[in-house]
């Protein structure tokens, strides 16, 4: 199992597969980086040399904001908006879907714990 950025990426796998291991690159990206270091996209990783490691790793620090840097950006990118008590920022704040899903009869088991959203009035009773 390589290690790049700190993450180990699967060795049996092919290239552009193993590179979406790594949190912000996709598909699109890892095809991007495989073309601009000239490597195989159908070669396996396990059979990367430690020069062509070196050089991903490089490439992905100098060009990409991928793990740590990502996450951190996101993460920062929701306490702004619950700061300055923007909708989404309440949704992310009490947990409910933020970009306008249906909340009355999905969404109650998301993040795990169980969500109120509207309370059905009650019929009254027979008689």
């Amino acid at each position: 199992m390589p290690r790049v950025i700190g993450i180990d990426i699967p060795g049996n796998k092919r290239l552009i597969i193993s590179l979406t291991y790594i949190y912000g690159v996709g598909k699109a990206v890892a095809q991007q980086i495989v073309d601009e270091l000239k490597l195989d996209p159908n070669m396996r990783t396990h059979n990367l040399t430690d020069t062509e490691i070196s050089k991903l790793n490089g490439l992905l620090q100098s060009k990409y904001v991928v793990e740590g840097d990502l996450r951190r950006q996101v993460q920062n990118n929701i306490k702004r908006l619950i700061t300055i008590n923007a909708y989404r920022g309440l949704r992310h704040r009490t947990g409910l879907p933020v970009r306008g899903q249906r909340t009355r009869c999905n969404a109650r088991t998301r993040k795990g714990r169980k969500k109120t959203v509207a309370g059905k009035k009650s019929a009254p009773g027979p008689g």
